[in-house]
């Protein structure tokens, strides 16, 4: 179950930073009972980067495939074994 917690409970900076630490997943703030913010660990938000990352770069291979300018792998293996006589 997320967390969620009013703005005014940022005040106590300490408390806040514990809960971020302890808490597995993002914590949400609201302001005048509406979402606001989201805060997470810094790891997490970094993992979140990472998988974005790589999703969008199998996006684009994908769309490359479907252009047509994919290289089949077993070629390219062929081809770089017979250029340095693996």
């Amino acid at each position: 179950m997320p967390k969620i917690i009013p703005i005014k409970d940022l005040k106590d900076t300490a408390k806040i930073s514990t809960m971020v630490r302890e808490s597995p997943s993002p914590i949400y703030i609201t302001k005048n009972g509406y979402d606001d913010m989201v805060i997470m660990r810094s790891e997490a938000y970094d993992q979140i980067l990472w998988e974005n990352d790589v999703l969008d770069k199998l996006l684009e291979a994908e769309q490359e495939i479907a252009r047509g300018e994919g290289v089949d792998a077993f070629e390219s293996t062929a081809k770089l074994r017979k250029k340095y006589g693996l």
